[in-house]
């Protein structure tokens, strides 16, 4: 398929040309009809249009390789570009509920509801699919700009299905107030659709725990853990952008040579980069175990064993998160 092949780049370039096109039809739509919920629906088009642009940048800048100045990457910055996105959203939507109260009391009458219709349909398919596809190639790509963008636009198409709703109805009962009401409906919804949006790349500059992600990595090392792995503890992930960062603390048996134990901490690095689309730097410190190790440790020929066996953890989110050895008292 062609459009699989195009990069982040270009996706959003792409976008950014059909969002310019669809923007100028929105406000011609509003130009005929003189509805305010269609100006609702092309003000949060130019919030597309602002909002893609920015995304566009911030995932140029995302690519570039880390330097001196930025060890880990330039990656974070997506989630700078899905915050700013959000504002204008949630702008976009304030400036429409403002309109459409004035609505109430403008004396201007909804004109041509048919071809307002027709031309919001269009448009609003157009943008359902193309936010549908962002957010599945963002996705895949691990690219929180393009899920943004993606999630954006799939609302703008929810959005413009309420609006022929609401258009339908004034042309059917004749009643214009009911066109302000409906803009007021969607402002709110855009700007809780922003809200949204913003919280999610807060929650990627704040390095909030996705536990989701957590249990994806730590279920990785249950199916593939080794006898020597006495236990994984204080595991913890960083995204930057498409990438992301792991540390953790890993118990193996304090007889280790240091090459034996480095070999050790590598087969875990390597496990999970080739599960996670080798996207992964993570950072292992070495623990040595202790004597309330061995009552979980499956080394049941190790020579120095001081404690029996009870019997085997299975590691999960929970228990990978804390900061302390796993034990089990006998």
């Amino acid at each position: 398929m062609l459009f699989a092949r195009l990069s982040r780049q270009e996706l959003l370039l792409i976008t950014l040309a059909i969002g310019a096109l669809l923007a100028v039809v929105k406000f011609v739509t509003h130009y005929l009809t003189h509805s305010d919920a269609v100006f609702s629906d092309a003000l949060e088009s130019l919030v597309n249009l602002v909002g893609g642009a920015v995304a566009l940048y911030c995932v140029h800048v995302s690519a570039k390789p880390r330097d001196r100045e930025h060890p880990y990457g330039h990656g974070k910055i997506e989630f700078l570009s899905s915050g700013f996105e959000a504002s204008l959203i949630m702008l976009a939507g304030v400036a429409s509920i403002a309109k459409a109260i004035y609505g109430f009391w403008d004396s201007t009458n909804v004109a041509l509801l048919d071809k307002g219709i027709l031309l919001t349909t269009v448009t609003g398919s157009i943008n359902y699919a193309m936010g549908y596809y962002l957010r599945y190639r963002g996705r895949e790509m691990h690219s929180p700009s393009l899920q943004a963008d993606g999630e954006h636009l799939m609302s703008d198409g929810y959005t413009s299905l309420g609006l022929i709703a609401g258009l339908l109805m004034v042309l059917l009962t004749g009643w214009d107030w009911i066109d302000s009401l409906m803009a007021i409906v969607f402002g709110v919804l855009i700007v809780r659709n922003g809200w949204g949006i913003l919280q999610h790349a807060i929650s990627g500059v704040m390095d909030a725990a996705d536990e989701v992600l957590v249990a994806q990595v730590i279920s990785i090392l249950e199916r593939e853990r080794r006898p020597n792995w006495i236990d994984v503890h204080n595991l913890r992930i960083i995204k930057y952008g498409p990438r992301l960062h792991i540390d953790c603390h890993l118990t193996l048996p304090w007889y280790l040579t240091v090459e034996q134990a480095h070999e050790e901490a590598k087969a875990v690095g390597d496990i999970i980069n080739t599960e996670m689309e080798n996207r992964v730097e993570i950072f292992i410190h070495a623990d040595p175990c202790v004597k309330a190790s061995c009552s979980i440790c499956t080394i049941f020929d190790c020579p120095v064993r001081k404690v029996p066996f009870v019997k085997k953890v299975k590691w999960t989110k929970e228990i990978a998160m804390q900061n302390s050895k796993h034990k089990i008292l006998s």
